[in-house]
């Protein structure tokens, strides 16, 4: 099937239906394997201490948070040019779940920070460019709510999403262009990663429960919004004028007794009962027609 044909809303109630079960089960197991290995094998750094089990959960969060927002600005460009009928849904359903990765990564931040750097919070290039990604998500999420008109709403929200992608690789090249604080790039560097294997796989692997969630979450917001956007459409016609009703159903057929004589008279009036009655009547005084012999 062409890509296009999965804008389709009903070809993709289809796919949901085969993909929800499969990333709630991906979720459920690698969040509790990642747990396993991030709490209890995988040896604190050398550095670091145990402050190190942070990480597992702001690296993957951070790294949904530009995922998310990054496919939002995708999908706001197809729905702006192409105007496919999910990709609007999409970022409204996806934008508070990327905010939510989004405050995850600042608040693990901050209390990593306060026992290594001795703060909560500095104006760093790196913290700062999260922020504003933060307040981004925020933005679209009140933007795209503020017009009674949902389609306005979305194509506002759209220009947001494509002004503020270029945050995006300021915060990848933020550590690299200024002298910041915040550490280099440690696992999606040139070259092997910097992270030893026995917290490389921990961190793999809540990465893959986060995703697993975001894909879970995503489908189910997304045909919550398909079910709003469809009672939102009957609400209008109704209120509009233009609502057609659907034909009535045909009443099943009764077949009647002629012994019945309120449906007999309801169907053929009084008198056909009573010419019935009198011929059928074995005591009746009406004889039958004589056919003469030819």
């Amino acid at each position: 099937m062409p890509l296009q044909g999965y804008a389709n809303p009903a070809q993709f109630q289809r796919l949901a239906r085969i993909i929800l079960p499969w990333s709630a089960g991906v979720t459920a197991v690698s969040l509790v394997v990642g747990a396993v290995l991030a709490l209890l094998l995988s040896p604190p750094d050398y550095q670091q201490g145990e402050t190190v089990r942070i990480m597992y959960l702001h690296v993957p969060a951070a790294w949904m948070g530009l995922f998310i927002y990054t496919s939002m600005a995708v999908a706001a460009a197809v729905g702006l040019v192409w105007k496919h009928p999910l990709a609007d849904l999409y970022c409204r359903a996806v934008a508070p779940v990327g905010a939510v990765f989004t405050a995850l990564c600042l608040i693990t931040g901050s209390l990593w920070g306060k026992p290594m750097w001795g703060t909560w919070w500095v104006w760093d290039a790196r913290l700062t460019s999260v922020l504003l990604l933060f307040f981004l998500y925020l933005g679209y999420i009140a933007l795209v709510n503020a017009f009674d008109d949902p389609t306005r709403g979305e194509r506002a929200g759209g220009i947001l999403l494509l002004v503020g992608v270029v945050n995006v690789p300021i915060i990848k090249f933020s550590v690299d262009w200024w002298n910041t604080l915040h550490q280099p790039a440690s696992v999606s560097r040139l070259g092997a990663p910097a992270v030893y294997h026995t917290m490389l796989v921990p961190l793999l692997v809540m990465t893959l429960a986060f995703m697993a969630y975001y894909l879970t979450i995503a489908i189910i917001r997304l045909r919550a919004e398909l079910a709003g956007r469809r009672i939102q459409t009957l609400r209008l016609l109704m209120i509009g004028g233009d609502w057609v009703a659907p034909p009535p159903r045909p009443a099943p057929r009764v077949e009647i007794s002629d012994h019945d004589p309120d449906a007999m008279a309801q169907r053929h009036g009084p008198a056909a009962w009573t010419a019935t009655t009198t011929l059928n009547h074995p005591h009746s005084q009406a004889a039958a027609p004589v056919i003469p012999r030819s």
